[in-house]
């Protein structure tokens, strides 16, 4: 590696937070200063190092696609993750983004349908000395490890809202999921008020890949 390869990671980093991130209404500076401090370039493919700040999402095995920095950061600020909070994630992919919980929860489940990202995903916390995070193989369409979480991030979409979801927050709890197919699709925030009520406020549009069995929309034909 060139000597001066670190210093030309740490400016596209630098720049990722302040021309990309920053300027998509992301303003927590707690958000911010995480994704300027923790390495996203150590939890992406090497072949794909060089794309690691960019605005786009980058490829991952099984088909899979790490999502943009500015979903990314959108996603972190709209859960408003507490140092106390029990965080469950669907969908680990390369770990980024469980590392990002990690570093802002107390405790996060985060599960994955792909072997391989898996252990992927535990590689690199390992590397990144990441250890509050447990990682397990399961397809969430199927079920949801047992309890109920402060904080719940969906990192693929759902062509229909998925109710279980909801039900597995905490009163009080924050859900961020992306609903519907291309081309329109929305981030959601869901907020649990009481045990059986929920509040439901669209984001923005983006479009990610749906999970793997996720139950689809009803098409009409005429």
């Amino acid at each position: 590696m060139r000597a001066d390869s670190g210093m030309n990671l740490d400016y596209a980093r630098h720049q990722m937070v302040e021309q990309q991130v920053r300027c998509w209404d992301v303003s927590d500076p707690s958000i911010l200063g995480l994704l300027g401090s923790l390495p996203r370039d150590s939890f992406v493919p090497p072949r794909f190092a060089h794309l690691a700040y960019a605005d786009s999402e980058i490829p991952l095995p099984c088909r899979q696609r790490m999502m943009a920095p500015l979903v990314e950061g959108r996603m972190l600020q709209s859960l408003n993750i507490a140092a106390s909070d029990m965080v469950l994630e669907i969908g680990s992919g390369s770990g980024f983004m469980t590392a990002c919980l990690g570093k802002l929860g107390a405790t996060v489940i985060s599960v994955d349908i792909h072997r391989e990202l898996v252990a992927m995903a535990q590689a690199n916390l390992d590397d990144a000395r990441i250890g509050n995070v447990s990682l397990h193989q399961m397809d969430a369409m199927r079920g949801l490890p047992p309890g109920q979480y402060d904080v719940i991030a969906v990192t693929a979409s759902m062509p229909r809202f998925d109710q279980r979801f909801a039900d597995a927050l905490k009163v009080g709890g924050r859900l961020f999921a992306v609903v519907g197919e291309a081309p329109v699709m929305e981030a959601r925030r869901i907020t649990r008020e009481s045990t059986d009520s929920w509040v439901t406020e669209v984001l923005f549009e983006t479009q990610l890949a749906p999970l793997q069995n996720a139950a689809q929309s009803p098409h009409f034909t005429f």
